[in-house]
């Protein structure tokens, strides 16, 4: 019985809450953003980290390839 009026209290308590007016600063806008970037940042370094290398090896292959096409 008073896990249910806990409940009932506590769910009247979040519907009939107002709107807080509260002043976020400078500083902490800041580090919303450095955070912001820093994940995008690291999100297309690991893309780049992981589609580089294949790539490079082929066309590190392709002109290797066109080398010895050439030479014949």
């Amino acid at each position: 019985m008073s896990k249910l009026i806990i409940t009932l209290l506590t769910t009247i308590t979040v519907l009939m809450s107002s709107l807080a007016h509260a002043y976020i600063g400078p500083g902490m806008s800041g580090g919303v953003i450095a955070a912001t970037l820093g994940i995008i940042i690291a999100i297309f370094a690991g893309l780049f980290g992981v589609l580089y290398y294949p790539i490079k090896r082929f066309v590190k292959n392709r002109k290797r390839k066109n080398a010895t096409h050439e030479k014949k």
